[in-house]
């Protein structure tokens, strides 16, 4: 979602519980690593807020394993979501919170977006490569279905789809097994991160 960003100059923090323990800079990107509802971001002006709430215990897609996970996950889940809405909405920056479609609709409102990665693949250059698809190339890479949900704020711009014509791949629905399919399942497409830069972001 940053490298648009960051290719543009723009100082970029991600953060993940995933990360090792602390701040850690590479150029302009700091990656930390620390749990999102006791983290803090610096003081400073921003240019754009993105929130990504884990969606194991929201999406409608595992809904089926919601009893087994009760109450806790639900709580747990929300948390997540709420704390990154705040956080997004402190910065007084354009921002979106992102989430497959999920029951954040029923806790939260109704999302102000929702797009597939499809819709967006247009703006990927003809030699756009992804190691996880070494056989596609270009747009291609991101001719799939992924329906996205987006809450927005702060006079975030919906950028507008230059879309790829059907038919559309079901890529997530049909990953196979692996260590790192949960990763690969929600990854950010590209198209639409660069997308989202030409709408919002002011090269530096």
């Amino acid at each position: 979602m940053v490298k648009p960003w960051l290719d543009s100059g723009y100082d970029c923090w991600i953060v993940d519980n995933q990360h090792p323990a602390g701040e850690h800079r590479e150029g302009n990107l700091v990656r930390v690593g620390a749990d999102i509802l006791r983290w803090l971001p610096p003081r400073r002006r921003y240019a754009a807020a993105f929130s990504f709430t884990p969606c194991d215990n929201l999406a409608v897609s595992g809904a089926r394993w919601f009893k087994d996970k009760g109450l806790a996950g639900l709580a747990a889940g929300l948390a997540l979501a709420e704390r990154g809405a705040e956080i997004c909405q402190w910065t007084e920056a354009p921002w979106f919170q992102e989430n497959p479609v999920s029951t954040l609709k029923s806790y939260w409102r109704s999302p102000d977006y929702y797009f597939h990665p499809w819709e967006y693949a247009g703006y990927l250059p003809a030699d756009y490569r992804n190691p996880s698809k070494p056989n596609l190339i270009g747009p291609e890479v991101e001719n799939y279905n992924k329906k996205t949900c987006l809450w927005t704020g702060g006079g975030f711009i919906m950028p507008e789809p230059r879309p790829l014509p059907a038919p559309h791949r079901n890529d997530i629905h049909l990953a196979p097994p692996s260590d790192d399919r949960a990763d690969l399942r929600s990854a950010t497409p590209c198209g639409f991160a660069t997308a989202v830069f030409q709408a919002n972001g002011v090269s530096q």
